[in-house]
């Protein structure tokens, strides 16, 4: 029997690392944690991204993307790359390709994608998701937004609200993709379909940024529909298919979260390693002690974990895209499996880099502060870690509720 050798990235992979890497630590760190402070959203910088061409991984040539020439394991690169120096853009990054584009361009018809995907692509605007409402996380069957059709103008009517909603009031943002009630199916239940709204309609509303724990430099806001009038042709995939395709497309988005736990993870590690040979007490570093050097030890440990899980199940994404990889349900369960592990481990690894740091670990000048903020709504966003034990039991064959 032939030994296993692991997985291990390409090397057009660690090249794209790379630059990634130098583009973050010379376009971003310098001014992070003055962002952050300020809860500024630095639209240049997101458009620099762009032109870096990182919005553009997973999209074909014809609007603009890497084509051939990239995968959706690159984008994860890419994600952990920016999320290393910065979670609020690693996400505003994640959300621009998984939940902006990726609707769009895996269910729009070629009049749609050839009216918003080449600027999504480019980086010069944003899109947004607006699946959660107020009544309806994690139970989004529940949706209560409402899309009625009026038959004399040939519009849709969207009424309704949206809440937690990134990328979706910011100067560049140009289109809402919506989840909202289209009518009712034979046993009763909801259908839901998914509907286009750009921005500037008049009753679409980007209500005031959310005061965030973390991600202050993520757009995210509240979103309100009074009377929207869309066209007909807004309707994006099937009627009553919206809340499938959006299921759909959070399974891509676990693990985009999963590379940018990873690089949270990274820079923990990184930081620890760092401050536990400088801090010095009792004589000598604090990284001499075996209560210091040994949680320092399980950072490397989650960071390896996290790292194979996240890119096995971006591999298995990729040959599924090739036509040639598992089942649908075996990479829903690889997903669930990578976003749950990295993102507690994410949180963890918050917990213990600010505790190697002390009384600094508490203060916003070291940038452990702002990691700690930022980790909880890894275990939240894009499916909770309830939300993904309960997908993996039911995988298992479990009957879990």
């Amino acid at each position: 029997m032939p030994l296993m050798t692991g997985f291990e990235l390409s090397r057009e992979h660690e090249e794209f690392r790379r630059s990634v890497r130098e583009f973050a630590e010379a376009e971003i760190a310098p001014h992070v944690a003055g962002w952050d402070r300020e809860h500024h959203f630095p639209v240049e910088v997101v458009q620099r991204m762009g032109a870096l061409g990182l919005m553009g991984l997973c999209a074909p040539e014809e609007y603009g993307g890497a084509g051939e020439d990239g995968d959706f394991t690159s984008l994860c690169v890419a994600i952990e790359e920016i999320g290393r120096v910065d979670q609020a853009l690693g996400i505003t990054l994640e959300a621009a390709v998984g939940l902006g584009i990726n609707p769009i361009l895996t269910y729009g018809t070629p009049e749609q994608k050839a009216t918003w995907l080449p600027d999504l692509v480019a980086g010069q605007r944003l899109a947004g998701f607006g699946l959660t409402e107020p009544g309806a996380g994690s139970d989004a069957g529940a949706t209560r937004t409402r899309a009625e059709t009026d038959e004399a103008s040939g519009e849709w009517v969207v009424n309704g609200g949206k809440q937690f909603i990134t990328n979706s009031g910011s100067e560049i943002t140009s289109v809402v993709t919506v989840t909202a009630r289209t009518g009712s199916r034979g046993d009763g239940s909801a259908e839901i379909s998914a509907i286009i709204v750009p921005a500037g309609t008049p009753g679409f509303v980007a209500e005031p940024a959310y005061d965030k724990l973390g991600w202050n430099i993520s757009d995210t806001h509240p979103l309100t529909f009074t009377d929207v009038r869309v066209p007909a042709d807004h309707l994006l995939g099937e009627r009553g298919r919206g809340y499938a395709q959006f299921l759909a497309t959070l399974d891509d988005g676990r693990v985009a979260i999963s590379a940018l736990a990873t690089g949270l993870i990274q820079a923990c590690l990184e930081q620890c390693v760092t401050y536990a040979g400088e801090r010095q007490t009792f004589g000598g570093p604090i990284g001499r002690k075996q209560g210091v050097a040994f949680q320092i030890a399980d950072l490397e440990v989650m960071l390896q974990a996290s790292r194979l899980l996240t890119y096995k199940a971006a591999a298995m994404k990729d040959a599924m895209l090739r036509g040639s990889g598992p089942s649908v349900g075996e990479f829903k369960r690889a997903a669930s499996v990578a976003k749950l592990y990295t993102s507690e481990s994410a949180v963890t690894a918050t917990r213990i880099a600010t505790q190697v740091f002390g009384g600094y670990g508490f203060m916003e000048e070291y940038p452990v502060a702002r990691f700690y903020r930022d980790a909880k709504i890894l275990e939240i966003g894009e499916g909770t870690s309830e939300v993904q034990r309960m997908l993996i039991a039911r995988g298992l064959g479990l009957p879990v509720e």
